[in-house]
């Protein structure tokens, strides 16, 4: 996937997580996750909700 998409898809799913965020810095944290080689490997999606992981509530 093309760096520019990847960024913005996941930009757009921490958006998400924290709608009060400036979406350009969002932009800035997902252009960060990016330079992950871990994270980059994966869905952008799944990247935001990898790095998200210890914040986010259980499910149960």
């Amino acid at each position: 996937m093309d760096r520019e998409i990847w960024i913005a898809v996941c930009a757009h799913r921490l958006q998400r997580q924290w709608r009060t965020v400036d979406p350009e810095q969002l932009d800035d944290l997902a252009a960060e996750l990016w330079k992950d080689e871990r994270l980059r490997e994966l869905p952008p999606e799944a990247a935001a909700v990898a790095w998200l992981g210890p914040i986010l509530p259980l499910p149960f």
